[in-house]
Protein backbone atom coordinates (compact mmCIF):
# COMPACT_ATOMS: atom_id res chain seq x y z
CA UNK A 1 0.00 0.00 0.00
CA UNK A 2 1.40 3.38 -0.98
CA UNK A 3 1.35 6.39 1.37
CA UNK A 4 -1.28 7.95 -0.90
CA UNK A 5 -3.47 4.84 -0.62
CA UNK A 6 -3.10 4.84 3.16
CA UNK A 7 -4.05 8.52 3.37
CA UNK A 8 -7.08 7.86 1.15
CA UNK A 9 -8.16 4.97 3.40
CA UNK A 10 -7.95 7.17 6.51
CA UNK A 11 -9.95 9.88 4.76
CA UNK A 12 -12.58 7.42 3.51
CA UNK A 13 -13.22 6.04 7.00
CA UNK A 14 -12.75 9.12 9.17
CA UNK A 15 -14.63 11.59 6.97
CA UNK A 16 -17.76 9.43 6.99
CA UNK A 17 -20.55 10.33 9.42
CA UNK A 18 -19.53 7.53 11.78
CA UNK A 19 -15.87 8.45 11.42
CA UNK A 20 -16.58 12.03 12.44
CA UNK A 21 -18.43 10.79 15.55
CA UNK A 22 -15.50 8.53 16.42
CA UNK A 23 -12.93 11.30 15.90
CA UNK A 24 -14.96 13.61 18.15
CA UNK A 25 -14.99 10.93 20.85
CA UNK A 26 -11.25 10.26 20.51
CA UNK A 27 -10.49 13.98 20.75
CA UNK A 28 -12.46 14.21 23.99
CA UNK A 29 -11.01 11.04 25.52
CA UNK A 30 -7.38 11.44 24.58
CA UNK A 31 -6.44 14.98 25.54
CA UNK A 32 -6.83 16.95 22.33
CA UNK A 33 -8.98 19.48 24.14
CA UNK A 34 -7.48 19.17 27.60
CA UNK A 35 -4.00 19.38 29.10
CA UNK A 36 -1.84 16.26 29.25
CA UNK A 37 0.01 17.52 32.33
CA UNK A 38 -0.07 15.48 35.53
CA UNK A 39 2.04 15.69 38.68
CA UNK A 40 3.21 12.19 37.77
CA UNK A 41 5.65 12.45 34.82
CA UNK A 42 4.82 8.91 33.73
CA UNK A 43 1.14 9.79 33.51
CA UNK A 44 1.99 12.93 31.53
CA UNK A 45 4.03 10.84 29.08
CA UNK A 46 1.22 8.27 28.81
CA UNK A 47 -1.38 10.96 28.08
CA UNK A 48 0.89 12.61 25.54
CA UNK A 49 1.29 9.25 23.80
CA UNK A 50 -2.49 8.88 23.60
CA UNK A 51 -2.78 12.40 22.23
CA UNK A 52 -0.12 11.80 19.57
CA UNK A 53 -2.18 8.98 18.02
CA UNK A 54 -5.21 11.25 17.57
CA UNK A 55 -2.99 14.01 16.17
CA UNK A 56 -1.58 11.53 13.65
CA UNK A 57 -5.10 10.59 12.58
CA UNK A 58 -6.05 14.26 12.22
CA UNK A 59 -2.96 14.88 10.09
CA UNK A 60 -3.88 12.02 7.78
CA UNK A 61 -7.07 13.95 6.96
CA UNK A 62 -5.21 17.09 5.93
CA UNK A 63 -3.94 17.68 2.39
CA UNK A 64 -0.35 16.67 1.83
CA UNK A 65 2.28 19.33 2.42
CA UNK A 66 4.60 20.50 -0.34
CA UNK A 67 7.45 18.58 1.29
CA UNK A 68 5.42 15.35 1.27
CA UNK A 69 4.52 15.83 -2.38
CA UNK A 70 8.19 16.19 -3.31
CA UNK A 71 9.11 12.81 -1.75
Amino acid sequence: MTPEDLRAAYKFILESNDGEVIMEDLELRFHIRSPVFSNDPHETAYRDGQRSVVLFMQNMLKPKTIEEEMV
